[in-house]
């Protein structure tokens, strides 16, 4: 049987061996005193005092030594070989009666401080303690790197979450915000619309040499950005900033004042923004007024954008089909392909002297191929995934640009970058708002609207089509007619006003014997009720006529009613105007290609020069 158990290990019973200490709260080990002294008698079986082999008094348990056959002691034989009962009386002192002994009337070794706990020799146990914390064992090497590393990891998650506070504060400050009075999401589930601005101030360092001196700057760049509600095709649209438009009243707030700046008719589209005190969303009511659409978002940018920009990206690639030395914008350039950045990617946008028409559609062309080999450069070069790209392109784009307090976090402009990224640039079209001369400038320094284009634009936008007649895998959406269409001359219509503007029915006509030679085409008058649609009706003879008809005004096929019997020679067909109808050369419906001779260039063009 084992020490621990009820025999004896060695003739020693370690029951014997702990003592309570009644000072500390705990049993105690004791072998020997702690220091030499006198033997101190304890009683023997035979009244005679006995003392520790060792000289030293044992009042609290017995010798560490081997010791005799004790007879009083149960359980143990004797001399005579007799066995003494458990129940026998025991000599005070011996086995575990005395440990029982010494604990109701406990004893201090000579020399011993009350309550001192005695330390083992070499090689015991230590003494069980109760109430204390136990000392806590060495680390092994591995644990202790463990740690090490722990704390390391916690600091670097410290210092990440600082970085990134860091980060987005210093971002956010740099980004500057207007209230315009609308307030929009910063994403949206459907189409979106953003009016990019590149004003013509003169802030910022080293710009004094640009721009009007004397102007708070204009709206010398614009541009609609509207991004389909699938995110598959994208349509820039730029509005030349010579175009005479109405610009309507303008509610601002500048400086905590509010006021309204009354709107100015017959004005250049130009003045919508820095002259008389207004700001962006005197530019945003603009565009909405000769749209027709909402916009969601504006972002605008000085002179230093370009060249940041294009720095940030480590230079954007273009062309041109002549050598070009404009003193004006200060752009010098070879014939053929460079890569420009800085003050020459400035220029390059700037140049208007040296290029096509000398004009600020020639000049739009331009940036358009600036803008979409930016894109381009962009997504290919990996800059949203190098950090240090990442970081100089952000740095450049929140220093140079204004938005609106939709977006006017950094948070809010990261979302929408994300939801707008979605979009291949093959699928973007950069695009020009149709316009003609005005008529009424004489030095021709001035455009209009031109109104039937421009009103088709309108819709295909509206409509989420794609200007450049493209599906989500950049091909062509064209469908295959069923019938041939024959000429314009050869369509015979009577033409009723059943729902559309007042004198409808003549505009109509006026402008397919003008514009199409459809000299068959008659003006019928009203008709007798009013109904929502347009709708075309002919005879099974009439097909062709009615392909053409249909063509020329955008009418669906839904529009389109084929009667039973033929019309017979000379019989017209019946076109009746809904309240669908807008305006003549307006189509009824969105088409599905831009109208001819509206300019473009799409995205993902990389052979595009300028001339």
């Amino acid at each position: 049987m084992d020490a621990q158990g009820r025999g004896h290990a060695g003739e020693v019973d370690p029951a014997d061996q702990w003592v309570f200490n009644p000072q500390t709260g705990s049993y105690e080990l004791r072998l020997d005193p702690v220091t030499p002294g006198p033997a101190a008698p304890t009683a023997s079986p035979s009244g005679a005092p006995r003392t520790h082999s060792g000289g030293s008094a044992r009042p609290d348990g017995p010798p560490s030594g081997r010791r005799p056959a004790d007879p009083a002691v149960p359980g143990r034989r004797t001399a005579d070989g007799a066995t003494a009962g458990r129940r026998g009386a025991e000599a005070p002192g011996s086995g575990r009666r005395a440990a029982r002994a010494a604990t109701r009337q406990p004893t201090e070794a000579p020399g011993r401080v009350p309550g001192q706990r005695s330390r083992p020799r070499h090689g015991e146990p230590e003494p069980p303690t109760r109430g204390r914390r136990k000392r806590k064992p060495k680390l092994t090497g591995r644990q202790k790197a463990l740690r090490w590393g722990g704390g390391t990891m916690a600091v670097v998650l410290v210092a990440l979450c600082t970085t990134g506070y860091l980060v987005y504060k210093h971002f956010n400050d740099n980004i500057d915000k207007v209230d315009v009075g609308i307030s929009n999401n910063a994403t949206s589930n459907g189409p979106v619309n953003i009016l990019l601005l590149g004003t013509d101030a003169r802030t910022g360092a080293g710009n004094q040499g640009y721009g009007d001196a004397e102007s708070a700057g204009h709206a010398d760049t614009t541009v609609l950005l509207h991004v389909s509600k699938d995110r598959s095709h994208a349509t820039a649209l730029s509005i030349p900033r010579d175009m005479v438009v109405d610009i309507p009243d303008c509610p601002t707030k500048q400086g905590g004042d509010e006021r309204v700046i009354p709107g100015s008719p017959n004005t250049r589209f130009n003045e919508s923004l820095g002259q008389n005190g207004r700001d962006p969303g005197c530019t945003w009511r603009t565009v909405q007024e000769i749209t027709g659409l909402e916009i969601n978002h504006f972002m605008m940018a000085d002179f230093n954008a370009v060249k940041t920009l294009s720095t940030a990206v480590g230079g954007v690639e273009v062309c041109v089909a002549k050598d070009i030395d404009d003193k004006k914008s200060k752009l010098k350039l070879t014939k053929g392909v460079h890569r420009i950045q800085g003050e020459d990617a400035l220029a390059f946008v700037r140049t208007r002297d040296s290029v096509g028409l000398r004009s600020d559609l020639s000049r739009i062309e331009l940036q358009q191929q600036f803008l979409s080999s930016m894109f381009r450069e962009v997504r290919a070069s990996g800059s949203l995934a190098n950090p240090t790209k990442a970081w100089k392109l952000a740095d450049a784009a929140t220093k140079a640009l204004t938005v609106d307090t939709g977006i006017g976090q950094v948070t809010k402009l990261a979302e929408l970058a994300s939801d707008l990224q979605r979009v291949n640039p093959k699928n973007i079209t950069f695009a020009t708002l149709p316009v003609i001369d005005n008529p009424n400038d004489p030095k021709k320094a001035t455009v209009v609207l031109d109104e039937p284009k421009a009103r088709t634009i309108f819709q295909m936008i509206k409509a989420d089509k794609s200007l450049a007649g493209t599906g989500k895998d950049g091909k062509g959406s064209k469908e295959k007619e069923d019938v041939p269409r024959v000429p314009a001359a050869e369509v015979r219509v009577n033409v009723y006003n059943g729902g559309g503007p007042i004198g409808s029915a003549q505009q109509t006509v006026s402008w397919l014997q003008n514009s199409h030679s459809a000299r068959l085409a008659t003006n019928s008058g009203n008709a007798d009720t009013t109904q929502r649609t347009t709708t075309l009706e002919y005879g099974p003879d009439q097909a062709g006529q009615a392909a053409t008809l249909a063509k020329l005004m955008g009418l669906p096929k839904k529009a389109l009613r084929k009667q039973a019997e033929d019309a017979g020679e000379g019989v017209p067909m019946t076109l009746t105007l809904g309240a669908d109808f807008v305006a003549a050369g307006t189509p009824i419906e969105a088409p599905d290609e831009a109208p001819e001779g509206v300019q473009k260039i799409n995205g993902g063009d990389k052979n595009v020069c300028a001339k």
